[in-house]
């Protein structure tokens, strides 16, 4: 029920267009959960058809992510750690616990980003933790743009060269995150051999 009224939504908004593509990317990267590849599966596969530009595609996906990312970000600055502080001793997280989520972000802040934005159901998430930490947003922008654009750029390529086969879309999918993932591992698995190198 609710994935044929995703769909219904995803047909609607893709009358607006580019437009369209932005505004539900927006969705999908704040606290709202909205299934990225609804989206973008079918705009690669528009693309292909030569209804729509695989460019402005991902500039669309890639502006409406970033949008997304900033209000969770900002909701967590202003308001997530007003709130953690006040209540957080209610949910087990001292002031020392947030010290330490600090220092975390302060030197992690970068890698746990871009990987966050790779891997499903932390992708919204990552954000929050990067706003309490107060994590500069310079950083915070190049690296949940640079995790946004490459997740955008797998499912619209996923798309244009699988188009409306929906068995194929779902296997290449599932082994498209799993090859996500282990990549992520690698990646994080490197940089904290890097890190314990430079101790």
């Amino acid at each position: 029920m609710v994935e044929h009224y995703a769909h219904l939504l995803v047909e609607w908004i893709f009358h607006l267009g580019y437009v369209g593509i932005f505004l539900l990317m927006a969705i999908e990267s704040s606290f709202i959960p909205f299934p990225s590849e609804i989206v973008l599966v079918p705009a690669g596969y528009l693309a292909q058809q030569g209804e729509m530009s695989i460019a402005l595609i991902l500039l669309s996906a890639l502006g409406g992510s970033l949008v997304g990312a900033f209000v969770n970000y900002y909701l967590a600055l202003y308001l997530g750690r007003r709130f953690l502080k006040r209540y957080g001793k209610y949910f087990f997280i001292s002031p020392q616990t947030l010290q330490k989520l600090d220092t975390f972000f302060a030197k992690h802040g970068p890698i746990s980003t871009f990987t966050g934005r790779l891997i499903p159901g932390i992708r919204q998430l990552i954000s929050i933790p990067a706003g309490i930490s107060k994590m500069d947003i310079k950083l915070f922008s190049l690296y949940t743009a640079a995790g946004a654009f490459l997740w955008s750029l797998v499912l619209v390529v996923l798309g244009y060269f699988i188009g409306e086969n929906q068995a194929l879309i779902q296997k290449y999918l599932k082994e498209t995150t799993y090859i996500t993932l282990v990549c992520v591992g690698l990646l994080l698995f490197w940089y904290y051999k890097r890190q314990k190198k430079g101790e």
